[in-house]
């Protein structure tokens, strides 16, 4: 592909490669719209007979079948926007983060329709063919590894979302003939500031019953669960009705469950009605690609890069 420093080698992910890949990459493009390739460890090698081409995303290979070679999921990006550099300065840019991270996606998510896929950090590049091989030669038997693990499952998100509370009732500040005296806006503030924590309060133990309810119901379908930081508000919807999100949950769930799996979830959401359960989904799986020690490993054959 590329061997001079007019552009770098921009990483997606590592997959197998397969027949099942062949036509998909014909018109797929990436970043930058340039076309996407597979690179494998060996220039030479070829997928293999043996493995012969796959269904559906994640089917793992018939039981006694050579794996395909694993390949890297690459495409050519200009030096002058992703060398060190740049990508400093561009990491300051939310707009051009945006189509990145979009064109990342995109890429990731349509290899994972056909092939298991393990899906690498955006913005991951090397200086040229040559160094990204070495890294996918170096890791091989880590990416092996978790593509096996991810075989035949996909990645699930759960988030639960407080309701905005209502207003409770303004408080009245002249008494009646048959109600109590006076109150002052003092009282009344102090009221209705209690009003509003007893609610809030109410709400928050919903949510907890619901998240216990839905780990406990997640839990018969797999033991694989990242749980990841909850969203800002300015993330989960318009102004006018956004919702405070609580838990932000991702599960590897095998796919032969995959649809009782969203349908117990959201029957259980149907119990608690002050809260939103949001089941989104199918994924590829980010949020299982590496553990935190693959994790550090890959950073340091990221250094290998320009």
């Amino acid at each position: 592909m590329n061997t001079g420093q007019d552009t770098l080698t921009y990483v997606y992910a590592v997959t197998r490669q397969t027949e099942a890949l062949r036509g998909l990459l014909a018109d797929l493009r990436g970043v930058g719209r340039t076309p996407v390739l597979l690179l494998a460890a060996d220039p030479e090698s070829e997928p293999s007979p043996a493995a012969g081409p796959t269904t559906a995303a994640g089917h793992a290979p018939a039981a006694g079948a050579v794996p395909a070679p694993l390949a890297l999921v690459v495409s050519p990006v200009p030096y002058e926007d992703f060398n060190e550099a740049a990508l400093k300065d561009h990491f300051e840019d939310l707009e051009w983060l945006e189509s990145v991270a979009r064109a990342h996606h995109e890429v990731v998510q349509a290899i994972a329709t056909r092939e298991t896929v393990l899906p690498l950090r955006m913005a991951t590049v090397y200086r040229d063919d040559s160094r990204a091989r070495l890294a996918l030669t170096d890791q091989q038997p880590v990416f092996a590894r978790r593509l096996a693990e991810l075989d035949a499952h996909t990645e699930y998100g759960v988030k639960v979302y407080l309701t905005p509370a209502a207003p409770p009732p303004a408080a009245a500040t002249v008494g009646s003939a048959d109600g109590p005296g006076p109150t002052t806006p003092g009282k009344a503030y102090l009221q209705r500031r209690k009003a509003q924590h007893h609610a809030r309060e109410t709400v928050y133990q919903e949510a907890r019953q619901a998240a216990a309810s839905i780990e406990a119901i997640a839990a018969t379908y797999t033991p694989h669960r990242v749980r990841h930081a909850p969203q800002s508000g300015a993330l989960t919807g318009p102004r006018e009705d956004r919702r405070e999100n609580v838990v932000n949950d991702a599960y590897l769930v095998p796919d032969r469950d995959a649809a009782r799996f969203r349908a117990d979830i959201e029957q259980a959401a149907r119990e608690f009605p002050d809260i939103r359960v949001e089941v989104t989904g199918p994924w590829a799986p980010y949020s299982f690609a590496m553990t935190a020690d693959e994790a550090a490993d890959q950073a340091g054959l990221e250094g290998q890069g320009p």
